[in-house]
């Protein structure tokens, strides 16, 4: 059997059970069907297909505990943490089963010599490639948008979560949707080429590495495939200014502890004025040695469970060590356990500008905080980054707070929060971070046929 496709255990390391990865002929029969459902699913009303969404909805809420626990073992987040996911993965596809009829809406244009509207059909069958670090966020936002505007789904998930893969597929089978139109597949690399190239499939959405998506835009691009990116950052979390340093440090670890620190929009980098930096820091430091290892079971605050695979923790590692080659400070963690994915939380200051660390995205429990004296450099240090998916300014000044954000490089920028979280708000970077955007009204306008239907007088 091949051990691509595995649960094994962040814990401990110990592999509990392979998947075979699919041949070739599954993969065609996979096209097939998805193509074959094409026709009838996108004949339906777009009021039949939000009923099903609707209690595809149901079910996730329905079974949120099981579902959570599935991928708890395969990738090691909290419980609570992958309970809160499912349900606002349920929340998800539910705004589209609500909205959907209005978001593809008719758009009626002025014109003197006939009768032009602008039609939202669906393109055809899509594939989408899922990440590990939410597996069910990950999925719902994929395709709730597009399973109501008619479109049918390949979806092939991360090699380390297959049973959250089949959980999806058993649900969506429950809820009625016809044959063919979800389909998941435990396709290799080349397989996921190949089925991109296929003329039958119509667009491709990756949410993962930047190398990654690289890879997928290079062969869509090939082939004449729209395709969506969601390729990680090193978001900024900018604090002007603060009445209480120890709360502001409180939040900002916690933001950037949740799914251990592997959550692409988490507050990377920490951009403090220098009038509280260092008492900041001393916060940090003081949180950071208080965190204790624990499992997805037994985790609580004040505790830390795995990264999400032994590799993950000892690229970690590695990144830390250079950086500290490169000049920087580790002030707390970056400790490797001897077994299991365990990266004790971390907390490291005075990366240098322009070396590769400063650039790097660490995707795991490590808090990078550098030093300002004014807005201005702020702002600077804010948008030096090869990437753009969100970032945060703070403030007890919301006029000064927000005449900063509004000059970030970002797909997201938000004011007096880590993030602006909801199934109705956009999601989705510039730059490296990738392009396109899932979520909300926008969520429904990437893989369609903006049609225009003329009628001259």
């Amino acid at each position: 059997m091949s051990l691509e496709y595995r649960v094994q255990s962040p814990i401990d390391n110990e592999i509990l059970e392979t998947f075979d990865t699919a041949t070739d002929e599954e993969i065609q029969s996979v096209i097939a069907k998805a193509t074959s459902a094409y026709d009838d699913w996108s004949a339906l009303t777009l009021a039949q297909r939000g009923e099903a969404l609707g209690r595809l909805a149901q079910l996730f809420r329905d079974n949120k505990e099981e579902l959570a626990k599935i991928s708890c073992i395969e990738m090691g987040k909290p419980l609570a943490e992958m309970i809160e996911e499912t349900e606002f993965s349920a929340d998800i596809i539910q705004y589209y089963a609500d909205n959907g009829e209005k978001f593809a809406a008719e758009q009626t244009i002025d014109t003197p010599d006939g009768d032009a509207v602008v039609r939202r059909l669906p393109i055809g069958p899509l594939v989408g490639v899922m990440p590990w670090n939410f597996p069910y966020y990950q999925v719902a936002r994929f395709i709730g948008p597009n399973l109501m505007l008619g479109n049918t789904i390949i979806l092939k998930h991360a090699e380390i979560c297959p049973r959250s893969a089949l959980a999806v597929e058993k649900l969506v089978r429950e809820a009625g949707l016809p044959e063919g139109v979800y389909n998941h597949v435990f396709a290799n690399h080349h397989q996921i080429a190949d089925i991109i190239a296929d003329d039958r499939i119509q667009g491709v959405s990756l949410t993962g590495s930047e190398r990654a998506g690289a890879a997928v835009a290079a062969q869509a691009g090939k082939h004449l495939k729209k395709s969506v990116l969601e390729l990680g950052g090193t978001d900024p979390y900018v604090i002007l200014d603060t009445d209480d340093v120890a709360a502001a440090a409180k939040q900002a670890w916690e933001t950037r502890m949740v799914n251990t620190g592997q959550a692409c929009n988490s507050n990377k980098r920490l951009i403090v004025m220098d009038d509280i930096y260092d008492e900041f820091v001393a916060e940090l430091v003081t949180l950071a040695e208080a965190m204790k290892p624990a499992t997805w079971e037994t985790h609580e605050e004040g505790t830390y469970t795995p990264l999400s695979s032994r590799n993950a923790a000892e690229k970690l590692r590695r990144q830390l060590d250079d950086a500290i080659a490169a000049g920087a400070t580790l002030h707390a963690g970056g400790e490797l356990a001897e077994k299991g994915a365990y990266l004790s939380p971390a907390v490291i200051t005075g990366i240098p500008r322009g070396s590769e660390s400063y650039y790097d995205e660490f995707f795991g429990p490590v808090a990078e905080v550098y030093k300002v004296s004014s807005d201005e450099e702020a702002l600077e240090v804010a948008n030096d980054s090869r990437y753009g998916l969100g970032g945060a300014v703070l403030s007890t000044d919301e006029d000064r707070a927000k005449a900063l954000a509004a000059k970030l490089k970002v797909g997201m920028a938000n004011v007096n929060t880590p993030a602006g979280e909801g199934a109705e708000l956009p999601f989705g970077g510039v730059k490296r971070s990738g392009y396109g955007r899932e979520l909300g009204p926008l969520g429904m306008d990437e893989f369609v046929n903006k049609q225009l239907y003329y009628v001259a007088k």
